[in-house]
């Protein structure tokens, strides 16, 4: 039943969060939120913070939720890739540090260029079927918690966590760690949504994918019997 999954995922996420928060008191400087790699690094990085870890591991689980709607869903395919598409540009995002450090600098940025390229062209070329796919699961639980979660990453993140504003709130208190903790825990948050709302979609989508079809007459008599209703 659906109210048992928001209780799973209401006691996964306090449970997540209860564990970092945890360790981090235990052991002071355990979360790696801002490390020093060697002695030319100026800097410092969070990306082998186990939180950067938790994100990179959703957002790969996302995509792999996706690529399993658009194989099984194929109604659905269009909005699988495009939200699939998503997580995999994020994904590559998540690990620039790593692809500018032992790969080629700038080669994320190059990587997320192609990938996004590829997925404008793809959902240029089915935007009928993305309104149709939209359509048959709309509303939807699941493109809801997805967007709240873009909500947060797209525009609260970017502008709340931008360090300008950190210096300017702490003024000569500023410590670069305390902008981290606050950017990548919010971000942590953001993904924690787009998690459930990809997990709610899969379902939704699964179930829409499955449906008996309804005689046109019946579909059109409900049609019409929900008109009718929301007219009051």
């Amino acid at each position: 039943m659906a109210w048992i999954r928001y209780i799973v995922y209401f006691a996964s996420i306090a449970l997540v969060t209860w564990g970092l928060t945890q360790m981090e008191l235990a052991s002071p400087g355990s979360l790696k939120l801002h490390i020093l790699v060697d002695d030319a690094d100026i800097l410092g990085t969070s990306e082998y913070s186990p939180v950067e870890i938790i994100q990179a591991i959703i957002l790969g689980a996302c995509g792999v939720i996706m690529a399993w709607v658009a194989k099984y869903c194929p109604s659905q395919r269009p909005i699988a890739f495009l939200f699939g598409g998503m997580a995999l540009m994020f994904f590559i995002r998540e690990l620039d540090y790593f692809f500018d450090r032992f790969l080629i600098d700038n080669l994320w940025q190059v990587l997320v260029t192609i990938a996004g390229a590829l997925l404008m062209a793809y959902i240029y070329r089915q935007r009928l079927r993305l309104r149709i796919a939209l359509a048959r699961i709309w509303p939807s639980p699941g493109l809801t918690f997805l967007f709240c979660g873009a909500v947060i990453l797209f525009a609260f993140v970017p502008l709340v966590g931008h360090e300008p504003l950190w210096m300017s709130i702490l003024g000569n208190a500023y410590q670069r760690i305390t902008q981290i903790a606050f950017e990548e825990f919010i971000e942590l948050i953001g993904y924690f949504l787009w998690m459930v709302g990809t997990i709610e979609y899969a379902f939704q989508a699964r179930a829409v994918a499955y449906r008996v079809p309804l005689p046109a007459a019946r579909r059109r008599r409900e049609k019409r019997r929900q008109d009718a209703e929301g007219r009051f």
